[in-house]
């Protein structure tokens, strides 16, 4: 065989080879569960996600959940990396204020804590969906199933 010939086999036989372990490290699961290290302890059962409905029943596009922000603008595409909502939103939840400290902003919640962040982006998408008529759970045992004991 010729070396032209054996390099474009090779480039033939990686292509075959490689292209479905590359495109199957893209593949995202079908359900994620929401669990996040910032808590010490859950104390609601965990949220199964069902990403995959989510994205092509529901037509919601990545962006809409993934995030990387820079000038106040989303500039998260698809295909950039995926992080945990954690890697930003690195606090549980807000602790009340005590009596004369101010409270923090709704948009402070959200940027710091994840419980803020999480429930911003979700409830709100949930709700602005059942105001459109579609089925959406707005309630907080519709999400979070009944914890087992």
């Amino acid at each position: 065989m010729k070396k032209g010939t054996l390099i474009v086999l090779a480039f033939v036989l990686s292509v075959v080879f490689l292209f479905p372990v590359a495109y199957a490290a893209e593949e995202v699961a079908e359900v994620i569960i929401m669990e996040s290290p910032v808590f010490e302890k859950h104390k609601k059962a965990l949220v199964p996600l069902t990403h995959k409905k989510h994205n092509e029943e529901y037509g919601i596009a990545c962006a809409e959940c993934h995030h990387v922000y820079e000038d106040g603008k989303n500039v998260w595409k698809e295909g950039d990396a995926v992080q945990k909502c954690s890697a930003c939103h690195s606090e549980a939840k807000a602790p009340k204020a005590k009596k004369g400290e101010p409270k923090l902003t709704k948009q402070e919640k959200i940027k710091m804590f994840y419980y803020s962040a999480i429930h911003e982006n979700c409830v709100a998408c949930h709700k602005a969906a059942k105001k459109e008529g579609k089925a959406a759970p707005t309630k907080c045992t519709e999400c979070h199933p009944k914890k087992k004991k």
